[in-house]
């Protein structure tokens, strides 16, 4: 894709919410008692997208994430975050895939971070800061996982 191509692109996000979200802490109050060093998290994203019209797509981050110490669970909190977004000028469905799996989870990930931190922050721990995600790269390794997956055609006579 050329720069003028992508320059005509136009992105509008139409609204962000909270879709699903809860926290667990199984321990309380001991925990919030006993804990002497830093848990160790165990941390899993995931994006889902789906058309919803022909131009408006919805793009929900999933944030999981585990806090384990000496082999209990701490807390557990699962945050589902969506974004609606209105897209105009796109090129192709391959423009598309990629406008929405890379620059929309850029615009949506640090209001997904923020709630992270704001509810293990009001679980009683120190809030949760969940380092920066290069969704760029991960979607360069998604494709090249799928190129190299994908059967080998066969020619036919």
């Amino acid at each position: 894709m050329t720069a003028t191509a992508t320059s005509n692109i136009k992105i509008q996000l139409k609204g962000q919410y909270i879709k699903d979200m809860s926290f667990e802490n199984p321990r309380a109050p001991q925990s919030l008692l006993t804990l002497k060093e830093p848990p160790g998290i165990d941390i899993n994203v995931d994006l889902n997208a789906q058309r919803l019209q022909e131009t408006l797509f919805e793009l929900t981050i999933h944030i999981a994430a585990r806090a384990i110490h000496e082999k209990n669970t701490v807390f557990l909190t699962d945050l589902a975050y969506s974004g609606l977004f209105e897209f105009s000028d796109v090129p192709d469905d391959a423009a598309l895939e990629r406008l929405v799996l890379v620059d929309c989870a850029y615009l949506l990930f640090p209001f997904a971070r923020r709630v992270i931190a704001d509810i293990t922050r009001d679980g009683g721990f120190p809030p949760l800061q969940l380092d920066p995600i290069d969704f760029d790269s991960l979607y360069q390794q998604n494709s090249n996982n799928i190129t190299r997956n994908k059967p080998a055609e066969t020619a036919s006579n």
